[in-house]
């Protein structure tokens, strides 16, 4: 299987690492070559980190690298699988989807990994949207576990079938979702951040504090410390959308805190600076 991933940020370059590791010919693209080198530096980090941690040898490094390539050349994303981790806007979404689909066959599994907009929505442009399947992994997706396969109203089984298969062959938890907001995952963990952000809004305490309550609990990270990884300002998309979803309801409310931060440019780790300082 020929696996395409559109979009090589950590999301991409996470799930890349994850296809190669199971030994699927995988190509990342992204239109900016900085970004490229970004993730192929990321990639090689992540699998040193790996050989440290007794999980790979040298050899299976070598052997997962040599199943990646990159390319910034669209006219290359011919594959059987391809997934895109691009920005969490539906415009931006349906072009590219459009766009892949006039140059793959009808065999090839069109996937999105969208953590918030509907599939239906993603697909109602398609003349094919029998093929998209949400396939929605979790960051960081070489490690995290979980992955939500998400049928829309169009999605064949057959195609969300072959999504599942090859996300439990990834050594990942495949589970299947209907296309309801914030599917599985997203829906009920929503309040663990937006509860989180009302208490701060609220001056009940630091940000620092509830993180270190949160980890006191059993939790592995705190909901601030969780967002700075994911990236404040996807979070802050997700939170919106599922807003929106829900015809506004006030338990869904973006947090001002956390739009002034992503409007600053203040998105987390990747950025140096989120809720906390990576200095």
């Amino acid at each position: 299987m020929k696996v395409i991933i559109v979009g090589c940020g950590v999301m991409g370059s996470g799930i890349a690492i994850a296809s190669i590791r199971a030994g699927y010919s995988t190509t990342l693209y992204d239109l900016n070559e900085d970004a490229l080198q970004k993730a192929e530096s990321y990639i090689h980090q992540q699998l040193k980190k790996a050989i440290e941690k007794g999980k790979m040898n040298d050899s299976q490094k070598d052997e997962a690298l040599s199943n990646l390539s990159f390319t910034k050349n669209f006219n290359d994303l011919v594959g059987d699988l391809i997934l895109e981790a691009v920005v969490e806007k539906l415009e931006v979404k349906q072009k590219l989807f459009a766009d892949l689909e006039s140059q793959n066959s009808t065999d090839c599994i069109l996937a999105t990994n969208t953590s918030s907009i509907p599939i239906t929505q993603i697909g109602r442009e398609l003349k094919h949207p029998e093929r998209l399947v949400g396939v929605h992994f979790f960051n960081p997706a070489h490690i995290m576990k979980l992955v939500e396969i998400i049928s829309g109203a169009a999605t064949d089984d057959s195609y969300a079938q072959k999504a599942f298969d090859w996300a439990n062959s990834l050594g990942k938890k495949a589970v299947l979702a209907k296309d309801a907001p914030g599917f599985i995952v997203n829906r009920v963990a929503r309040h663990f951040y937006v509860e989180s952000l009302k208490a701060l809004e609220e001056n009940v305490c630091s940000h620092e504090v509830m993180d270190e309550l949160m980890k006191a609990t059993g939790f592995k990270m705190g909901a601030f410390e969780l967002m700075d990884l994911i990236g404040v300002e996807t979070n802050y998309s997700v939170t919106s959308s599922m807003f929106e979803q829900f015809n506004y309801d006030a338990k869904f409310r973006p947090s001002r805190i956390q739009k002034q931060l992503a409007d600053a440019g203040f998105h987390g780790r990747k950025t140096k600076r989120g809720f906390y300082r990576y200095d």
